[in-house]
């Protein structure tokens, strides 16, 4: 019986000692290939190195004088895609993104709308419905379609809500969208776009030449909605979010940022 008992000590005292025994670290070290580790270098340093002679060429941009890309394509000749100094009749100068080359150019982006939270019902960050909640007594929201309030950056158009001065001061006579996936950065706009269209009528003359002066013809609508459909996005989701069936849009045109351009 005491040879059993002596047994089974043993036995345990084993057990226990190689469950305390940390096992063998064991670490494979992957190393790239040599054309993977040149390209990775020549990465690198593409990221890393200034091109000079193109920062001359945005810089000489800041010369320019017009309220619009339409008059900067008229007035300097230019062609190309890209980031633009403008001016507004008071004066202020701002950088917007010029789209120099969609059926003959000069549109000039002046907003975006972002959904920043699609299951936010008029909270933080809808800044084109209201950031106050649903409320009866509010109809007008934030009232940013109405006033002079800019926000955001023209970089990041695609991550937040973006207002410049043209969205009220530039006088246009059509209006170009474009639903950009969120989050993409600004040279990849044009290729990236979901959606791309543009009006040829000559709406906006009937309406002041901007969203600003159509929007004084508006009562309401900004900020009190449906309960369930308050928001940036209200009438995308009306038959469920990202379900493209009925009176909803598809999920990746609703986690798209909507650009807005005149000329």
């Amino acid at each position: 019986m005491s040879y059993r008992i002596l047994l089974f000590l043993v036995v345990l005292v084993l057990v226990e000692h190689a469950s305390l025994t940390p096992a063998p670290l064991q670490i494979v070290i992957e190393e790239p290939s040599h054309t993977e580790a040149i390209r990775n270098v020549e990465k690198m340093q593409n990221l890393t190195r200034t091109n000079f002679e193109h920062l001359q060429m945005l810089s000489n941009r800041s010369r320019y004088v017009a309220r619009s890309c339409k008059e900067i394509r008229d007035r300097y000749n230019e062609h190309k895609d890209g980031l633009y100094y403008l001016t507004t009749t008071n004066g202020m100068v701002y950088q917007t993104f010029c789209d120099m080359t969609t059926v003959g150019g000069g549109w000039t982006l002046v907003a975006s709308v972002h959904e920043n939270n699609v299951y936010g019902k008029c909270s933080v960050g809808d800044r084109w419905s209201s950031q106050q909640g649903n409320d009866a007594n509010l109809p007008d929201g934030d009232g940013n379609w109405s006033n002079r309030n800019t926000f955001g950056s023209v970089e990041g158009a695609t991550s937040d809500d973006f207002k410049n001065p043209g969205y009220y001061d530039i006088v246009g006579e059509d209006m170009s969208v474009w639903h950009v996936p969120n989050n993409f950065p600004l040279e990849h706009w044009n290729l990236a776009a979901l959606l791309r269209y543009h009006t040829d009528n000559r709406f906006l003359r009937l309406y002041g030449g901007n969203l600003f002066q159509l929007f004084k013809y508006c009562i309401g609508g900004g900020g009190y909605f449906y309960p369930s459909q308050c928001g940036d996005f209200p009438s995308f989701e009306w038959d469920g979010y990202g379900t493209g069936q009925g009176w909803s849009a598809t999920k990746e045109i609703t986690e798209a940022a909507v650009l807005l351009f005149y000329r």
